[in-house]
């Protein structure tokens, strides 16, 4: 450290500087990479003079040229405009093979670490001043190119990938332990997009690091190193800087989000942290940028034709019921979807912004700054919508809001916590909702359930009696083949791949109206309902047990008998 602190003084002072103490100090005190950054940002030194110092003493050829229209061209195709914002590097040529890289701190081992990561051919480097490369970003890039990360991340998929493991360690040098801890942040991911898992739990127990992956809408364990538990914390500490959370903060809940890019693949990631007497757990939804459709749904013929005839509705309210990761967000991203017409205008508050639908305006629920459903949702009624859409009906407050805009001529869609469609009326007449609004506004009631897809590779039949049939509720003269799940390496041995959605719907018809401006009880409900031609979700279990989509059991699982 000495010989490079005497090297570094004598070339400031044939740079002319005129504080070598303070510059001796910056030198001392750096423990890795930046104090270069803090030498020039302190104008200790004439920039370019002492650049070229360096330069020369390192043996590190001098660029201070320019760029013809041609050229620049050529230059921006190999070299991301994200990492060259990100780390100020320039492209200055390309020799044979090779890229001809600018930098002004040659001391900074990150940036060649990533560039080694992500470039697929040699580097050579060149050195010149600070102001320069960013005059020659510009110049190549276009004024403000470090602002469009997404616009660089869909031209060239490589960079988001490359960065996971740079995403946020700054310009400070990355110890052994630390590059560790990232890569092993990253097989955790990638393990968990291979498994098809929506979920990933990272919880500290007493003895060990338990990570938990849910598939098709079951939680398993995965086998994780004996050691994991030592760096835990590390492994936390990581996922909250990905996510841009407090690392500080450990006694109170947290949530973020990420943007990660997979084999080619984009996830948006939320991230949850809770505090326990173990140490901070860490949940992290996957969300992958799915495309929606009716059709994905995989609705019953009947159920259909209803579906089409409410969306085709110019005003009330439709409500989809069931419980926390029963599918009800993807059935609403699929109705929007299927309505969202140029002539339309269609506007959602979430809590939070699951996925990102082309031409919707999606606004998202903040707390903190009192965006509440309600505060957003008169807001949104002043920005003349035609279709609104608010991710769940939590107080009377909201659901009025909703309902008053249904009544003045708006298509609104959310969502209730209840265990099945006919409950969702007297849920909101406990919310506090006048009958009368509830039967004017309100025009059906949709409630589901998701169960785990047979695996059509390993599925076996299953030898059930008419007696049995009769005896769970199959409907009569049913013949069709039931099927087992059995498992095999294509599932996991779980004998399940992929979920499907059971469902029922309540019209809410003219007598229906009547009784619950009478406020009859949820018997009468459900027997004027089953009146009506109103089909229990069992029943749409049944079918697609019968169909062979999944199982006996499954079915039982998430379907209520009455």
């Amino acid at each position: 450290m000495a010989d490079f602190e005497e090297q570094i003084l004598s070339l400031g002072r044939a740079a002319g500087c005129r504080q070598l103490e303070r510059l001796g100090e910056v030198v001392r005190r750096a423990t890795g990479e930046g104090w270069l950054k803090e030498v020039l940002e302190a104008g200790l030194v004439e920039e370019e003079a002492f650049l070229r110092g360096i330069s020369g003493a390192m043996g590190m050829p001098w660029w201070d040229g320019n760029f013809g229209t041609d050229e620049v061209e050529s230059l921006r195709q190999p070299f991301p405009a994200e990492l060259a914002s990100r780390f100020e590097l320039l492209p200055v040529g390309v020799d044979g093979g090779s890229l001809e890289l600018a930098t002004w701190d040659p001391f900074d081992v990150t940036r060649t670490s990533v560039i080694s990561r992500l470039v697929d051919r040699p580097v050579a480097w060149r050195m010149s001043t600070r102001t320069r490369i960013q005059e020659g970003l510009r110049q190549i890039y276009g004024v403000g190119a470090e602002t469009l990360d997404e616009i660089i991340r869909k031209r060239d998929p490589r960079v988001e990938e490359a960065l996971l493991i740079e995403e946020t360690t700054s310009l400070d040098r990355v110890s052994e332990e630390e590059a560790s801890v990232l890569k092993f942040v990253n097989h955790i991911l990638r393990g968990a997009l291979e498994q098809r898992a929506t979920d990933i739990h990272l919880e500290p127990m007493e003895d060990r690091f338990r990570i938990r992956f849910r598939v098709d809408g079951t939680l398993t364990e995965v086998s994780a190193p004996a050691n994991i538990k030592a760096i835990q914390a590390s492994v936390v500490s990581r996922l909250k800087i990905m996510a841009r959370l407090d690392i500080a903060e450990k006694r109170l809940p947290q949530d973020g989000r990420m943007n990660l890019r997979l084999g080619g693949k984009k996830i948006d990631v939320r991230v949850a942290t809770i505090p326990s007497v173990e140490g901070e757990t860490v949940s992290l939804r996957l969300l992958g940028q799915e495309s929606f459709s009716l059709a994905k749904l995989g609705l019953p013929a009947s159920l259909q034709r209803n579906v089409d005839e409410l969306l085709a509705m110019p005003n009330g309210i439709i409500l989809i019921t069931g419980p926390t990761g029963s599918g009800k967000s993807t059935s609403l991203y699929c109705f929007l979807s299927a309505i969202n017409t140029v002539d339309r205008r269609i506007v959602t508050i979430e809590d939070p912004v699951e996925n990102k639908l082309p031409g919707v305006v999606q606004i998202a629920v903040k707390p903190d700054i009192d965006l509440t459903f309600a505060k957003g949702l008169r807001s949104i009624l002043r920005g003349d919508p035609d279709v609104v859409m608010v991710g769940e009906m939590r107080d009377a407050e909201t659901a009025e809001i909703a309902i008053r805009a249904a009544l003045t001529g708006h298509l609104v869609f959310s969502t209730l916590h209840t265990n099945d469609a006919v409950s969702g009326i007297t849920r909101l007449l406990d919310m506090g909702i006048e009958p009368f609004l509830v039967s004017s506004a309100v025009r059906a009631f949709l409630a589901q359930r998701l169960v785990r897809r047979l695996c059509p590779e390993c599925r076996k039949p299953l030898d059930l009696g008419p007696e049995e049939r009769e005896r769970l509720g199959f409907p009569p003269g049913a013949g069709e083949v039931i099927y087992r799940a059995e498992g095999c390496a294509r599932c996991r041995h779980t004998g399940y791949h992929g979920r499907v959605a059971l469902f029922e719907i309540v019209r809410v018809t003219a007598a229906l109206e009547d009784l619950i401006n009478h406020g009859a009880s949820r018997s009468r409900l459900l027997a004027q309902a089953e009146a009506d031609g109103f089909v229990r979700m069992r029943q749409d279990g049944w079918e697609k047990v019968m169909q062979g989509l999944t199982t006996i059991e499954e079915v039982l699982s998430v379907t209520p008998e009455s």
